[in-house]
């Protein structure tokens, strides 16, 4: 059976971001991709986002079609908190999950899951920026290495002219990351978390917890940004190729 990788994206983040990663997964493990859009961002821009992660995570299990073999979630940030909830909502649905630089209250402290340092931009941000000058601006913190991604951040900036998310769903989507509180106990799927030692947004700590507090494999990478798949895409997939052979699970969920 087919693996099928659902991609899960982050705060006022789309499908569209993640780029050339889809294709360059689905080639390395011979499995398909499906990225979703939370609701409010990409294709669903018109529907109204939820305030609460659960209610995020119950609008993507909706749109995911069916698949005959198993479904694999890999998110990142805010699409991984989507993750989790999916996980504890629906676990028959899941063979598995990868969760990329995310936290939890219950697990970190809110002074970890977002720098405070950032606090003033991110106001700045959801009161309205120049869209080249926030897109910029969000290059330089997620990304370590920011200036070898100056083809990608004109990309978005194009997304975000062409589909545009309202400060509505900004504020909705960063409420409701503040306001998340993964479970005590893993959900029952396996599980790799990936954090990155360069993430200047979330502190690798938040990771770094939750793997601890679940008993579940940590796989750190020593110098990429929160946007770890954009910084090292051939990490990401090399790590998660190599979990998910080791899970021996190739039957449908």
């Amino acid at each position: 059976m087919t693996v099928r990788w659902v991609l899960l994206r982050g705060l006022t983040r789309e499908a569209a971001h993640w780029g050339s990663f889809g294709p360059e997964l689905a080639a390395a493990t011979g499995g398909a991709v499906a990225a979703i859009d939370l609701p409010g961002s990409g294709a669903r821009r018109g529907e109204t986002a939820p305030w609460h992660v659960a209610a995020l995570a119950q609008h993507c299990r909706q749109a995911l079609p069916p698949h005959d073999g198993p479904t694999v979630l890999l998110a990142l940030s805010l699409g991984a908190m989507v993750a989790i909830e999916w996980c504890r909502q629906a676990p028959g649905q899941v063979a598995g999950c990868v969760l990329v630089n995310t936290s939890a209250g219950g697990h970190s402290p809110f002074w970890r899951r977002l720098r405070p340092v950032h606090y003033p931009t991110v106001v700045r941000m959801l009161a309205g920026m120049d869209t080249a000058m926030r897109e910029q601006r969000i290059l330089s913190i997620t990304s370590a290495r920011p200036q070898q991604h100056a083809q990608e951040v004109a990309r978005w900036i194009a997304i975000a002219r062409s589909r545009p998310v309202s400060a509505g769903t900004a504020w909705r989507q960063l409420w409701a990351a503040a306001r998340y509180r993964a479970p005590a106990s893993p959900p029952p799927v396996p599980l790799l978390v990936l954090a990155s030692a360069g993430d200047r947004l979330v502190d690798p700590a938040c990771s770094r917890g939750l793997a601890r507090g679940w008993q579940v494999p940590l796989r750190e990478h020593p110098w990429a940004g929160h946007d770890l798949p954009l910084d090292d895409p051939q990490w990401v997939i090399e790590q998660v190729a190599q979990w998910w052979g080791a899970q021996g699970r190739h039957a449908p969920r």
